[in-house]
């Protein structure tokens, strides 16, 4: 999956940002299935998650106060 921007996290609703972070810890799950049995070929690709993961959880809880 391609990075996404900042600005295209801002766009989305709350119920497409809870679907994009449900997606997100979905993968997450599989890529440490993957690399604890030593299948993975992207190590890289965790951090994108995990930072991909957290942008979603700051727009959503900015969307929530406002």
């Amino acid at each position: 999956m391609a990075k996404t921007k900042a600005k295209d996290i801002n766009e989305l609703s709350a119920d497409e940002l809870t679907g994009r972070l449900r997606d997100l810890k979905h993968e997450s799950l599989n890529l440490r299935l993957q690399q604890s049995t030593g299948q993975l070929e992207n190590p890289a690709r965790i951090r994108q998650v995990r930072r991909e993961a957290a942008q979603i959880m700051t727009a959503f809880t900015a969307k929530k106060s406002v």
